[in-house]
């Protein structure tokens, strides 16, 4: 059955079957397979709305409707399935999203990949000092030159240990256990086009460790961008570029406009604040609320901020 939008989207991806868009120094994701356009979604969503709608509503019209109130079953019957090569701590991450079918590949029954993500002199970044999961800031280059060096050591060794024990016969599975979690694993990803925004929102947030950005991004930009033009404008319309308010977010809001202080100072806003943020010294949800009003330009960025 053919349908809208199909003609176009299949062109691109006949051209992006198995075209490797590297990431990082040694890694690459590519589409293996798609099933679905811009049009399926359309299609999807058009079965339980009926055809009168078409009168009333374009393609363009019905995917933003559904992304905007968050309608995800249509994007459902949407799936992709990717090839990726990534270090395997950045794996670890990745494979946290438990949406999608997984086989990778076994250094169990084969010989790991000779690959292992390196880290240029000027890479290396600091411990931030708010976030215990994050980075802010970057080694200089001289220390991080020491750094690079020695990783460069590390890595050889492993290698040359893991390929002595498997020339003396020792089990793939045991001889494995000493690689360094830079060494590069490579896996087949499939995954419907709903959790796979859901993913792409996460990693490519500014708060995502810097390494799986680049394949969010990869993956999104070189990916689902040219195969779903309709549904990445409203994605990055509604998700990455909207802006979330809780209902304490909002009342907030409400009292500064109440008192005429919009847009807010420091103080206007930790006088408006809730309550109970009041009574704590530090306080993440307090914190939140302020960055966003930022954004929104309703309360004064400090002297030195953005």
């Amino acid at each position: 059955m053919s349908h809208p939008c199909s003609d176009r989207p299949a062109a691109t991806a006949d051209t992006l079957r198995w075209k490797k868009i590297p990431v990082l120094d040694a890694g690459f994701v590519c589409l293996v397979d798609v099933m679905g356009d811009d049009g399926s979604i359309v299609q999807a969503a058009r079965v339980s709305y009926g055809e009168g709608t078409r009168r009333v509503s374009d393609d363009r019209t019905l995917i933003r409707y559904l992304m905007r109130h968050r309608h995800t079953t249509p994007l459902e019957m949407v799936e992709l399935k990717l090839l990726v090569r990534v270090p395997m701590d950045c794996w670890r991450q990745w494979i946290r999203h438990r949406t999608a079918s997984v086989n990778e590949y076994s250094t169990r029954y084969s010989i790991a990949i000779d690959a292992s993500q390196a880290t240029a002199p000027d890479q290396w970044r600091l411990q931030a000092a708010s976030n215990r999961q994050g980075s802010e800031g970057r080694l200089d280059e001289k220390a991080g030159k020491e750094l690079t060096e020695g990783e460069d050591r590390l890595q050889q060794l492993a290698r040359t240990t893991y390929r002595r024990r498997l020339e003396l016969g020792v089990a793939r599975e045991q001889a494995r256990k000493d690689l360094p979690l830079s060494t590069y694993t490579e896996a087949y990803w499939k995954i419907d086009l709903h959790n796979l925004l859901h993913f792409l929102h996460l990693r490519m947030d500014e708060h995502a460790q810097w390494e799986i950005r680049q394949y969010a991004k990869a993956i999104g930009e070189e990916i689902v961008r040219p195969l779903f033009p309709i549904v990445w404008e409203a994605f990055l319309d509604y998700q990455v570029g909207a802006t979330h308010l809780t209902r304490l977010d909002r009342e907030v809001i409400g009292r500064l406009a109440a008192a005429g202080r919009l847009p807010a100072d420091e103080a206007d806003f930790l006088q408006a604040q809730d309550p109970e943020w009041a009574a704590l010294s530090r306080c993440r949800e307090r914190d939140e609320c302020r960055d966003k009003l930022v954004r929104l330009g309703l309360l004064r960025p400090a002297p030195g901020e953005r």
